[in-house]
């Protein structure tokens, strides 16, 4: 069978502008205008292609990025939110009611465990949370009103594999649905090709790369993202979080770069997390053998473009965390900042920052130390100059 190839997908695409031009044009209309009553109607119930009704439903700059993304997916369908926290929200929200129960993983993004732990109570929804790499906890974990089992591909921050093609099957077998965030391995991993029912990112990262904006994407079946955007029921379409077309289209051409920039991520990355694991220093990375889902992450990535360009090293304490960052961007190496993906490498203490949401004792109980630091390594020329000038500041 051959190996699915998200970058070849994207390029198949064929978009042009409305008169020709080689990027698709912006579009900046809120209403569009119809030709006859009658399709005005139809595209209100659904029932009629190829036309725009409003932009919080659909607008063509957003539809040109959902099909990049769902080409590079090799999903159905895509549809694209103002951050990647509406796109998790959304989807979580679209699947679950009142009295549902939801399976996730414990180690994920702070906001996304927040959601889950303090703001889903309040609709009776209740979280089941467990260690992403025990299936057996996750297959213990489910209930006959289990609506879906949430995981992150490659865990924030402790950089966990999730075997997604055991917890599709999971999934499958209480009739629930199987979310995967992939905000961490853009390319590197396609988790609906593994058995992930939907998809989801924060574009804000990886994807688009600048850290000039915040955006999010979805990407499933045809009819889940048909009902996303119900005008009568559909969560997105009701809550409204829309991404601007202005964005969109920034986006759509940052995209058509991401194959070359994670291959240039993950190399960085592993160049530091082999000098670091050289000189000694506990460093998590799932490039290097003996990570723990080393091997797995091998039999599920797309291997050209490496093992992504996030790496965990433990500083013990907190204190000795922040010392070595601030004399990392003292001298140069990149910024002490949350998020993801940039072309300039960041840096951050999770557990006072980006995990900040979780409490100490779960912290402490998940397996983070206090003094973990979070590299996303950007696209440094000379590797090796970025790492002498990080030797020198421990």
């Amino acid at each position: 069978m051959k190996k699915f190839d998200p970058a070849t997908e994207l390029n198949k695409l064929e978009q042009f502008g409305e008169f020709g031009g080689v990027n698709p044009s912006i579009t900046d209309s809120a209403t569009y205008t119809f030709l006859g009553a009658d399709t005005m109607v139809g595209t209100f119930h659904g029932e009629t292609e190829g036309c725009f009704l409003y932009s919080r439903h659909w607008n063509p700059s957003n539809k040109f990025l959902s099909d990049a993304l769902a080409a590079m997916e090799g999903t159905e369908s895509a549809w694209v939110t103002a951050s990647g926290m509406a796109a998790i929200t959304s989807t979580i929200l679209q699947l679950c009611n009142s009295g549902d129960h939801i399976v996730s993983s414990v180690t994920t993004y702070g906001g996304t465990y927040a959601f889950l732990k303090n703001y889903l109570p309040k609709f009776n929804i209740d979280v089941t949370f467990v260690i992403p790499t025990d299936l057996e906890s996750i297959r213990k974990a489910v209930k006959p009103n289990t609506k879906l089992i949430y995981t992150e591909t490659i865990s924030n921050p402790l950089l966990q594999i999730s075997d997604i093609p055991e917890m599709s099957k999971i999934a499958k077998s209480v009739g629930a649905k199987l979310v995967v965030d992939n905000t961490f391995s853009p390319m590197i991993v396609s988790p609906y090709k593994l058995g992930a029912d939907i998809v989801v990112y924060s574009m804000t990262k990886f994807i688009n790369g600048k850290n000039d904006l915040v955006a999010g994407a979805i990407c499933s079946k045809q009819d889940f993202i048909n009902s996303l955007i119900d005008v009568n029921k559909g969560t997105a379409m009701l809550l409204g979080p829309v991404l601007d077309p202005l964005r969109s289209s920034g986006i759509l051409k940052n995209l058509y770069t991401l194959h070359i920039r994670m291959k240039q991520h993950s190399k960085n990355a592993m160049y530091i997390a082999e000098r670091f694991k050289a000189d000694g220093i506990n460093v998590i990375y799932p490039g290097l053998s003996e990570h723990r889902g080393h091997n797995l992450l091998k039999t599920m990535m797309n291997e050209e473009f490496g093992f992504g360009g996030m790496i965990a090293i433990d500083m013990e304490t907190k204190e000795k965390a922040n010392h070595f960052m601030e004399k990392m961007q003292e001298k140069g190496v990149g910024y002490l900042a949350v998020s993801l993906g940039y072309f300039r490498t960041l840096f951050s203490n999770s557990g006072s920052s980006t995990s900040s949401e979780v409490p100490e004792d779960v912290q402490k109980d998940m397996g983070m130390s206090p003094g973990l630091v979070r590299f996303s390594m950007g696209l440094d020329n000379d590797i090796e100059r970025t790492y002498n000038i990080i030797k020198e500041c421990f």
